[in-house]
């Protein structure tokens, strides 16, 4: 009781503030996501995402080396594919010789020990930007779970460590996994993204991926019917359990800030690795907004890092990731 409990004395000095720190940041909380894309010597910016490019595979073996470095362990893979590749199966998706299997193996060869983690999901290979197969008016659900757990397979045997199906359909964390252990990748994991939510966050993503949904037969230009409302918790805890179930090594919600209570929620109901994936809106705004005077870029970057850790993840997928391991140091 005051004053015999004065809470100031624990806050007067940045060496006590450390000592009493509840929660931290260290380089091996981060997931770095990178995008890929064909050809060779481009490094490519992505205007609604400054400071972040789009990169050919000779730049991509460069870049893993510089975050390997940076004590940086884990990418994240997504490919740009090329529009004369695209259809409504994701055809391209199962290519052996495909971007996404070169980029896997450029990784591997690069820095070995790096943790390859790529995005599975119909997507950047559909016409129509959606994460599944379209006929009739909808998304067939398991004609594009047995295409999505081939495709996990494939990522698999280029030599992925985890595979990170981010479509919401469901049960394509039982079907991948069956996938790969009938395939013998009984030691490849599974990242789910179990909860991810239809969230307008994601507008710079697909324009990195030129993979933003078109309106197709009767089917809107959202992807509603299979990612989740963002007024809903306790589905998300329904679709986590689930995947824990289905063989899910790794949990996520996506996007970050706008969902912290989930993600405080889902730690206290499963025992999985908890990942949050900061979004392209997220990082964009913080860009946008540091640009324009309006607030302290690393700041922020860093209270919102602390907030998604404190929250209850063990893995931050951000793009900001590089600037915040140097402030780290």
């Amino acid at each position: 009781m005051f004053p015999n409990r004065r809470n100031r004395r624990l806050r007067s000095s940045a060496a006590l503030r450390a000592m009493v720190r509840e929660t931290s940041l260290s380089p091996e909380d981060f997931l770095v996501p990178l995008f890929v894309t064909e050809g060779k010597g481009i490094r490519e910016g992505i205007p609604s995402m400054p400071g972040y490019f789009r990169l050919s595979l000779d730049h991509l073996k460069n870049e893993v080396r510089e975050l390997w470095a940076m004590d940086l362990k884990a990418v994240l893979l997504f490919v740009k594919v090329p529009d004369n590749l695209k259809d409504n199966r994701g055809t391209e998706a199962l290519n052996p010789e495909g971007l996404m299997q070169r980029a896997i193996r450029a990784v591997k060869d690069a820095c070995p020990d790096m943790v390859v983690l790529t995005d599975v999901a119909l997507d950047p290979y559909s016409e129509f930007g959606h994460d599944g197969i379209v006929q009739d008016g909808r998304i067939l659900n398991d004609a594009t779970v047995e295409v999505l757990s081939a495709m996990g397979v494939s990522h698999a045997a280029a030599g992925a460590d985890l595979v990170a199906p981010s479509d919401m359909m469901d049960g394509r964390v039982r079907g991948i996994r069956e996938a790969l252990d009938q395939s013998g990748y009984t030691n490849t994991g599974i990242m789910s993204y179990s909860a991810k939510y239809a969230s307008a966050f994601y507008g710079p993503f697909r324009d990195a991926l030129d993979s933003a949904p078109v309106a197709e037969a009767g089917i809107p230009a959202d992807k509603k019917t299979y990612q989740m409302d963002p007024a809903n918790r306790r589905e998300a805890i329904r679709e986590t359990l689930m995947d824990v179930e289905e063989g899910a090594d790794i949990v996520m919600v996506k996007p970050g800030l706008c969902y912290l209570d989930v993600v405080r929620e889902i730690r206290n109901a499963v025992e999985l690795p908890v990942a949050v994936y900061q979004v392209s809106g997220e990082y964009a705004m913080v860009k946008a907004a540091a640009e324009r005077g309006w607030l302290d870029h690393d700041a922020v970057m860093m209270e919102q890092l602390l907030a998604i850790k404190r929250s209850g993840a063990d893995l931050i997928a951000s793009y900001f990731a590089r600037d915040a391991v140097k402030l780290l140091g």
